[in-house]
């Protein structure tokens, strides 16, 4: 299979924190408009791929764009940043990391986005304390006044970790934003490999905003689109990281392949199908327990107007919601087969089920 490796990398670069997504979507807009029929958007910001939009039988796929982060909320009279968390980010781990702040200014119908350097400044007061809030921390842009900061960085700009992808061992990716930029790019990649395989059911695959926050996106796709099914493809705790805890979810693998959700919100039949999908080409499955709600877009969309059957594909991931987070291009490119394939054995007349 050629998955094109240099997009991920590409959703990976660009920012998109919780809420300011516009630039990513733009990159997911232009990389889907290859192979889709329709390319849509809504009026919060999702970006639907659309293969066959005259099919009957409508499949939604959804893989979240936003990442966790910050917002800048104040910039105080030196020129120092504080800032308001996105997502569930973790605020110790940003003391003294290298960051980025993202300010976007709109002009002649044009956003531009400039990339500010920063870092997490090093407070000791802040090292001692049992218990960080994000409004504790101080982004350091080394400017010397508010006026200076305010040429280049404005009140609602994103900020995040200064991390690039990394190549590690074992054709292993480290990066911040993996969740769930990795999803996006296998719902697009799987998209784009079925149409090309001849898959004859509606695919709609949608990056989705405002999961870390809102959900959102989710609901807004599935109020819209009314899918039969869908396919929720998101991260999931590697049980192999060094803390990892198998008795928590279940044994989860770093290279083990995806991993299917057992729940009481994840429909059995659907299981059933990617599980014979998956044992036909020889796709190793793992497989996790959800007491209850899933925490992905899979719980918006089961509970969208009459109800939506869900599935939730996986990827392992370390270090979740870290800036070093860890997954296997092997992983990735398995969701994409076994979606893929799960596409291809959906007929466009038949029930999903």
């Amino acid at each position: 299979m050629d998955m094109d490796r240099g997009f991920l990398l590409k959703l990976l670069d660009t920012v998109s924190v919780s809420g300011n997504e516009e630039a990513n979507q733009q990159n997911a807009l232009a990389y889907a408009s290859a192979f889709a029929d329709e390319c849509r958007t809504d009026a919060v910001g999702n970006v639907i791929a659309v293969v066959d939009p005259q099919a009957k039988r409508r499949v939604l796929l959804c893989g979240h764009m936003d990442e966790i982060g910050f917002r800048v909320t104040h910039i105080d009279e030196k020129g120092f940043l504080r800032v308001q968390k996105a997502g569930g980010v973790n605020p110790k781990l940003y003391i003294g990391a290298p960051m980025q702040v993202i300010h976007e200014t709109f002009a002649d119908g044009k956003t531009t986005y400039t990339r500010v350097n920063g870092v997490g400044a090093v407070l000791e007061d802040l090292l001692k304390k049992e218990e960080v809030k994000d409004t504790d921390l101080v982004i350091d842009i080394g400017a010397d006044s508010r006026e200076e900061a305010q040429k280049l960085v404005s009140v609602g700009d994103s900020v995040c970790a200064d991390t690039q992808p990394r190549a590690l061992l074992n054709d292993r990716i480290s990066c911040r934003a993996l969740d769930d930029k990795a999803g996006a790019f296998v719902i697009l990649e799987a998209a784009r490999l079925a149409r090309e395989r001849g898959a004859s059911c509606g695919i709609y695959a949608n990056t989705v905003v405002g999961e870390e926050t809102t959900g959102r996106g989710a609901y807004f796709a599935a109020s819209n689109v009314k899918p039969d099914c869908a396919i929720i493809v998101d991260v999931t705790w590697a049980s192999d990281a060094p803390d990892g805890d198998p008795a928590q979810t279940g044994e989860i693998r770093l290279g083990g392949g995806p991993v299917l959700c057992l729940s009481g919100m994840t429909d059995k039949a659907l299981n059933r199908r990617l599980g014979s999908v998956a044992a036909e080409k020889g796709i190793p499955l793992q497989y996790e327990v959800a007491g209850g709600r899933t925490y992905t877009d899979g719980d918006t969309v089961l509970k969208t107007a009459a109800g939506v059957p869900i599935a939730l594909v996986s990827i392992p991931l370390r270090y979740m919601h870290s800036s070093v987070e860890v997954a296997s291009w092997k992983d990735i490119e398995q969701c994409i087969e076994l979606i893929a394939g799960f596409l291809c054995d959906m007929d466009g007349e038949d029930a999903a089920r």
